[in-house]
C-alpha cells in the first residue's frame, strides 16, 4: 500500500469526527461528466455557452433551451454510486464520518447510503413549483418534454443552485458548523477554486486536514497530507 495512503488510513481509525468535502472528481469514476476539464460539460459546444445556460437570467428568458440542455447533461439517474460514495456512507454507519459536504448536485452519496449530507448547490433530484410550491421527483423533469409544468400551471426548477443565484443559508450553516467541528477533515475531487464554497475550508478548526485530488491545488501548503491520486484507487483501500 502506498505510504501516503496508509497514513490516511491511520488518521481515518484514529478519528472520531470526520468531515469529508468534496466536488466533481468524486463522481466522475461512476461516469458523471465534470465542468472544468478539458472534456469537462464548459468545453464542450452549444448554441450557447453552458455558464451562460446555468444561469438565473437564461433559465428565465430561455426556459425552453435551459431545459434542453440540462436533460442532456445533468440527469444523473442512470449513475450508481462508486466505490468513494459507498465508503464514505460506511464511514458513517462506522459511527466515525460526521457529515459529507458536497458541491455535486447528483444525488450519488445519499444513493449510497450516506445520510447526513450538505448540498451547496442543490440537487437534481428536489424540484418545486415556482407557482404553488408543490416538490416533484426529478422524473417530473427529466421523463418530459419542453418546459416541465405543474398541475397548477407553474414551471417545475430544479432545486439547484444556479449562477446568479445565493446558496441556502440553512445548508451552508449546517456546512460550515460540521466542518468546523470536525477532528478530520478530508477534500477529495475538487481544485478548491469554486467560490463561495471553497472558502469553507477555512472554518476548519481540527487535528488533520488531507487533500485528495489528481492535481495540485492552492490549499495543498495548508494541509497535513496530500495525496495526488484518484478517490477510487484511495478510497478502495481506507
Amino acid at each position: 500500500m502506498d505510504q501516503k495512503i496508509q497514513e490516511l488510513k491511520e488518521l481515518i481509525s484514529k478519528s472520531k469526527n470526520i468531515v469529508f468535502f468534496g466536488g466533481a472528481g468524486v463522481s466522475t469514476e461512476s461516469g458523471i461528466p465534470d465542468f472544468r476539464s478539458k472534456d469537462g460539460l464548459y468545453n464542450m459546444k452549444y448554441d450557447y455557452p453552458p455558464e451562460e445556460i446555468l444561469s438565473h437570467t437564461f433559465f428565465m428568458k430561455k426556459p425552453e433551451e435551459f431545459f434542453k440542455f440540462y436533460r442532456d447533461k445533468l440527469n444523473s439517474q442512470k449513475y450508481e454510486p462508486n466505490v468513494t460514495h459507498k465508503r464514505l456512507a460506511e464511514l458513517e454507519k462506522e459511527g466515525r464520518l460526521s457529515a459529507v459536504v458536497t458541491q455535486n448536485i447528483d444525488g450519488l452519496h445519499q444513493k449510497a447510503g450516506s445520510k447526513k449530507v450538505y448540498e451547496l448547490h442543490g440537487s437534481v433530484l428536489r424540484n418545486y413549483c415556482m407557482k404553488c410550491k408543490k416538490f416533484h421527483p426529478a422524473s417530473d423533469v427529466f421523463d418530459t418534454q419542453g418546459v416541465p409544468k405543474c398541475e397548477c400551471g407553474g414551471i417545475i426548477k430544479p432545486d439547484v443552485v444556479l449562477y446568479e443565484e445565493p446558496l441556502d443559508d440553512k445548508t451552508v450553516r449546517g456546512a460550515v458548523k460540521a466542518i468546523s467541528s470536525a477532528d478530520l477533515l478530508i477534500i477529495g475531487g475538487t481544485s478548491l477554486t469554486v467560490y463561495p464554497a471553497s472558502g469553507y475550508i477555512n472554518y476548519f478548526r481540527g487535528n488533520k486536514l488531507v487533500l485528495v485530488n489528481k492535481s495540485s491545488t492552492n490549499y495543498d501548503g495548508m494541509a497535513d497530507l496530500v495525496i495526488n491520486k484518484g478517490l477510487g484507487e484511495v478510497f478502495s483501500q481506507v
